[in-house]
Formats: structure tokens, sequence, C-alpha cells
């Protein structure tokens, strides 16, 4: 089977969009599913869920949507400064005081992990294990500087052997790494990426039987200068227009 995964979204709507048209263009994805956090930092949090829910892709739930979901005091965000701190609590409070109901409510019944077996649950093969940050919390950061001992940790609290596949997100940075034969993969985001590249991010994963698990880095070009025109017409920090632009450099 080959899959579509998409993360980190952040109700960057015109970024989804594009994500989705080049998943639909490609005509060779059996299934898409999102690692959470779909809202935050953009200002089209309903509109976001709205596709999602409409689309029927289902996922996890990220740090961002367990928190607004239950109103949590802060989003659980890592800040890379004192600066950067004080613009996520304004991100997090304009999302909280935006999100309308419905969408709050389908944010709070996305599950914490999905396991899906792409052979059926009577065949063995290759399992795929979504999560957001890591199988023990979606607040976790699992970056890629993390050593192979941490990642063998994680497969081994998570169940997995040898050619399983787990997903996550949350570091809005791609990677993808083997350790004991099974691969860990770092999807990306697709609304708000900080590897220094502005377009959308994902990942297609090819699962088959007999074949080691194919990992495929797409990245989609979108209209940023949309999204930039957006949050700079909202309450939402300016900042935040330039971020979008550089692919977190700014």
């Amino acid at each position: 089977m080959r899959f579509a995964l998409i993360s980190d979204i952040h109700a960057n709507l015109p970024a989804l969009e594009a994500v989705l048209a080049d998943i639909e263009r490609r005509d060779d994805c059996d299934a898409t599913y999102h690692l959470g956090d779909l809202v935050g930092y953009a200002p089209w949090p309903n509109e976001t869920v709205t596709l999602i829910r409409e689309r029927g892709i289902a996922g996890v739930a990220g740090n961002y949507d367990s928190t607004v979901a239950t109103d949590h005091e802060h989003c659980g965000c890592k800040y890379e400064d004192a600066h950067q701190e004080q613009l996520a609590h304004q991100s997090y409070a304009w999302t909280r005081e935006h999100v309308n109901s419905r969408a709050k409510t389908f944010l709070g019944e996305l599950p914490f992990r999905m396991d899906l077996r792409p052979r059926g649950g009577h065949a063995g093969g290759s399992r795929l294990c979504l999560v957001h940050g890591t199988p023990t919390l979606n607040t976790l950061y699992w970056t890629e500087e993390r050593p192979d001992s941490f990642c063998t940790k994680m497969a081994d609290l998570a169940g997995l052997t040898a050619g399983d596949v787990i997903a996550f997100g949350h570091t809005h940075k791609p990677w993808h790494r083997i350790v004991e034969g099974v691969h860990f993969v770092n999807t990306g985001s697709v609304g708000r990426p900080k590897d220094g590249d502005w377009r959308a991010g994902y990942v297609q994963l090819h699962i088959a039987a007999g074949t080691d698990p194919v990992v495929e880095f797409r990245r989609v070009e979108y209209d940023v200068e949309r999204t930039a025109a957006a949050i700079m017409a909202s309450a939402l920090p300016d900042e935040f227009a330039p971020y979008l632009r550089t692919g977190g450099k700014a």
C-alpha cells in the first residue's frame, strides 16, 4: 500500500490545499493520514479542520490539538527563546478564541496513536505506527540528533520490530533513519516548516510484502503570500509571516 502522511498543518489552509492537490495529482496513494497539530499559528483553524473532516482523513492528536480541545494553560510547545515563547502564547490564545465548538470537539476526539497493518490483521508484514511526538508523549520532541538508543527505546515501548515503521512529526524537520530494522520517519511539516525550505512538506510511504518500506519526502509550492497576508490582517503576530517565507529561518 502507498500512504501519504501529513503533519503539522497548523491552520495553513493554502499549504494543506496544495499538498492534497499534489497527492491527488500523483494518483498513486491508497490512503492519507495526518499526524496532528491541525491548528495554531495561522488564521484558518476551523477551515483546516473542516477540510480534514470532509476528506475523511484520519489521524492522531498533536499537542496543539489536545491542548486546544481541553483548554489547557499552554500548548506544550518548545521555544527557541523568550521572544518566541511570547509569540507562541499569543498564537495559542488567538487559536483558543477563534476555534469553533465543532472543530474543538473534532480535535478532542482524535486518538493519541494509530496502528495500521497494511496486509490486514490476519497476515504478517510491516506495521505502521502513527504518533505526533513519541509513543509516550505528544509534547516530546524527537529530533534527528536523538541517538539510536533513544529510537530503539521508543520502538520497544511501541512494540515494534524489524520491518515496522513509526511515523511522527512535531519538530517540523523531516528525516528518516533505520535502526535495527525499524524505520523511523519524521514527516516534517505541511504548514510551518523549520528546515529552511518554505515549501509544504509531507511523506509518501510504500509498504509492500517482501520488500523494505520505501520513504519519499515531498515538497510542494503553495501560495505562501496568501497565508502571509492573512496573518498580517489578523491579530496573530506579524512575525509569523516572514517565518513562513523563510522556512523558519526569519
